[in-house]
């Protein structure tokens, strides 16, 4: 079962990197030190009923996404949760508390987030919930985040989005200044960057094997999408000293310590990620910040 964490509600406005400012690791050190609160897990698979997998997807995709799926049960809520990338579930002791069409206004802003409901007792007992609670449940790395008391009675439609949003990390997230305080919370130690411009004709086939190459590291590396065609990015790509000639290009960071690699490419293949991420995780081709200047330049503007 996810490990629950009580998320407070006002910290991460307070606490966004200004990506227009600060560096990759600039960034990390403002948002990682203060709340290092999440553990290191990944969810156990397990086989879905065929009408959880056609709920979930058409909470997604169709018009069903305008309505939160009633949970009733345990095995029902376990299905839902690991059917989805991310989960959002009201547990409500009543099903008249206000929190209720709060839930309501906001799912129509999500598309890509399943939502549900259950004020069932057993269900509420199996995911410790002990008063009314707004859980966020997390595939990439197994968290089931929580809103609840002082935070849960002060909650509004904008307070849900932004902890929605700021927390809606998947298994390839795309780094923006809302998901990157989601991305430096984390405990995963390990981030790698896919660096390609969207608009670029070959994007969605790099992105889609991209996020192949995720699958075959869950819960150790945070596989990260920066559209180096957003000049808000600029700075997180020059933090790894790479040139706009040397994209697209992989790059791995280490947020313990600021060690990090680059790899220029000309286009992603699987087993290229796998290679140039089993090597970091083995210590090989580790750089520093500070060291980078000594290395050997690469292709010129």
């Amino acid at each position: 079962m996810p490990q629950s964490i009580n998320c407070r509600v006002g910290c991460p406005e307070s606490e966004a990197p200004n990506t227009e400012t600060r560096a990759w690791s600039e960034s990390r050190k403002m948002e990682a030190m203060p709340s290092r609160c999440l553990f290191l897990l990944f969810l156990s698979t397990c086989k879905l009923s065929p009408e959880v997998v056609a709920e979930v997807q058409e909470s997604s995709d169709g018009p069903g996404a305008q309505e939160p799926m009633r949970l009733t049960d345990v095995q029902a809520a376990m299905e839902f949760i690991a059917a989805a990338e991310v989960a959002v579930i009201g547990f409500f002791q009543d099903s008249e508390v206000p929190a209720v069409s709060l839930i309501h206004s906001v799912v129509q802003n999500f598309q890509d987030v399943s939502f549900g409901i259950s004020t069932a007792s057993e269900v509420l007992a199996h995911y410790n919930i002990t008063g009314n609670t707004i859980s966020l449940f997390r595939l990439v790395d197994n968290k089931q985040l929580d809103l609840k008391g002082e935070d849960f009675e002060s909650m509004d439609a904008t307070k849900l989005s932004r902890f929605i949003e700021s927390n809606n990390l998947r298994l390839v997230t795309e780094y923006n200044a809302i998901t990157a305080i989601g991305l430096f919370n984390s405990m995963i130690p390990i981030h790698l960057l896919l660096i390609m411009n969207k608009a670029s004709s070959e994007f969605e086939e790099n992105l889609h094997r991209f996020q192949e190459a995720a699958k075959l590291f869950p819960g150790r590396i945070l596989f990260i999408l920066v559209d180096s065609g957003v000049k808000q990015n600029e700075k997180a790509i020059s933090f790894f000293k790479l040139k706009m000639a040397e994209l697209p290009a992989l790059a791995i960071y280490q947020t313990l310590d600021d060690k990090w690699d680059t790899l220029p490419i000309t286009e992603v293949l699987v087993e290229q990620v796998q290679n140039f991420c089993d090597g970091f995780l083995k210590g090989k081709g580790l750089r520093q910040n500070n060291e980078a200047k000594e290395k050997t330049s690469k292709v010129e503007l």
